[in-house]
């Protein structure tokens, strides 16, 4: 079950409360659900209740208990609990991370649109190695064929123009994303020119950026400020892991490798059980180190690739394609942390095991987001790094 799903469970079970007089309420068009501020509050929280409290006229806890008997047993969610001053908190059934990783595979270069029945998501094309299908098979020959790193989706001058002027560069590559955007987001065609958002103007014209730092880190730096805040432009740019922008391209690039050497070995991938970390590190969510724990490695990736729809949602909605820039930094970071504990391939004389398709899948559907977002930016997705 994907936020955006259980958004819509949740959804319903207030509507039926209002149906049922229940609650006296409008019905809100949305729910917000998010991941909880803190380990062992469930998989996701919504504070749907508090928003409903004061126009039912009741306490916000007895209007949580009226939402939770009826989500309790509903499908894909294992518990349902109240906390505090009446914020819903959801535990999601074991299957539920198996099932995410199979609907990001099934719908590869679509996910992060639209949910079934509504429109799917349109990209604009690209060129280079980020029009490569995000979706290829780990066991597919022709998809592991190594290709050379494009410089990056400048190569189509209407698409990415390198001539606006200073205080243009930005505003230039803002609307050109965000009309992406607004495509996957399934909203393409409906946006009125005065929706873009205010910004503050970078230093420099696009054709300088594009000159000093590279298509690909120009973009990134004109995209990863929030709208009000400066433009940071760096003295040139570093292919280490210190630049953010790096290490997206660099745990895409990770990502297609682990395919590619799967498939030298004879194997490919299959969503299941990713079973037990390496190098002896526990595996239940309450052990001391917190955020490092191997398990809260495991649930951080997944709870980012479940949330990524949700982010262009919102970066749709609010203008804002900085929240799309900084989700693929927390996905890559959360990749290298569990591709760190869960590695994907068979070590030493290891044959591979079923745990080793799964986790290869759950690095495909990693692989699937980043590349779906970096093709959102106008950014390439590198095969090789």
């Amino acid at each position: 079950m994907t936020p955006a799903e259980l958004s819509r469970t949740v959804l319903r079970s207030v509507r039926g409360a209002v149906e049922e007089q229940e609650l006296s309420v409008a019905v809100p068009a949305r729910i917000v659900v998010q991941p909880p501020p803190r380990p062992g509050c469930g998989d996701y929280a919504s504070n749907v209740a508090l928003q409903l409290a004061q126009q039912a006229g009741r306490p916000a806890r007895e209007v949580a208990e009226i939402l939770r008997k009826r989500l309790s047993g509903s499908a894909g969610i294992a518990r349902v609990e109240i906390a505090g001053p009446g914020f819903l908190n959801f535990t999601l059934g074991d299957g539920a991370q198996v099932a995410l990783v199979r609907e990001v595979l099934a719908r590869g270069e679509s996910y992060g649109g639209p949910a079934a029945g509504r429109s799917p998501v349109t990209a604009a094309p690209a060129t280079g190695p980020a029009a490569a299908p995000a979706t290829d098979s780990a066991t597919d020959p022709a998809a592991h064929t190594a290709t050379a790193p494009a410089a990056g989706p400048a190569a189509d001058p209407a698409a990415h123009p390198t001539t606006a002027p200073a205080g243009d560069a930005r505003a230039v590559v803002v609307a050109e994303v965000l009309a992406r955007i607004d495509a996957a987001a399934g909203l393409g065609g409906r946006r009125q020119a005065d929706e873009q958002p205010v910004l503050a103007p970078a230093p420099y014209d696009l054709a300088t950026l594009v000159a000093r730092l590279g298509a690909d880190e120009a973009r990134w730096v004109l995209l990863r400020s929030a709208a009000q805040d400066p433009v940071r432009v760096p003295e040139r740019p570093v292919q280490r892991e210190s630049n953010p922008r790096f290490r997206v391209q660099y745990a895409y690039a990770r990502a297609r490798a682990l395919g590619r050497h799967a498939w030298e070995l004879g194997f490919g991938s299959e969503p299941g059980d990713v079973g037990a970390p390496v190098r002896g590190q526990a595996a239940d969510d309450g052990s001391s180190d917190g955020a490092g724990s191997a398990a809260q490695a495991l649930k951080s990736f997944h709870t980012l690739l479940a949330t990524y729809p949700s982010v262009v949602e919102s970066a749709a909605r609010l203008r804002a394609p900085d929240r799309v820039v900084r989700h693929l930094e927390a996905t890559a970071d959360a990749f290298f942390r569990w591709h760190d504990v869960y590695p994907p391939l068979p070590v030493g004389e290891q044959k591979p095991l079923a745990v080793h398709r799964a986790r290869l899948a759950l690095a495909e559907a990693g692989r699937t987001v980043l590349a779906n977002g970096l093709r959102l930016l106008g950014i390439s997705a590198p095969e090789h790094l």
